[in-house]
């Protein structure tokens, strides 16, 4: 088995690891060290911790945002719509209104099952 085939491998490996290593060990040995106890407090906000960091956070709140996701890159399907909606002809234009008209019933089933509140 011909080794020399791999050189281009184990190049590409040691040249992506200094890329990663390298700007980190300059920064640690030529940046500035000046230490004190502002720069070494956990908190930059002004004021201390009042909870546990580890807090337990209600599952609406991630709910609430992955629907914000889901439904903000669904319209962002709107706008190259838009831009070619004198090419696409009729046909583009009913097959996003049955996309427009999946879109608002999802929404509406949210709403209704409660997923958007906040109380």
């Amino acid at each position: 088995m011909d080794l020399q085939a791999y050189v281009p491998v184990l190049l590409f490996i040691l040249v992506g690891v200094a890329v990663g290593v390298a700007p980190q060990l300059i920064g640690f040995v030529f940046g500035p060290n000046r230490p004190d106890p502002e720069k070494n407090s956990p908190y930059e906000c002004g004021f201390e911790a009042f909870e546990d960091a580890r807090m337990k956070f209600d599952v609406r709140y991630y709910l609430v945002a992955i629907l914000f996701i889901l439904f903000d890159l669904e319209i962002a399907f709107f706008f190259p719509w838009a831009v070619a909606l004198r090419d696409i002809g009729a046909s583009g234009f009913w097959a996003m209104m049955v996309f427009l008209a999946v879109l608002v019933v999802g929404f509406a089933y949210e709403w209704k099952k409660g997923a958007l509140d906040w109380d």
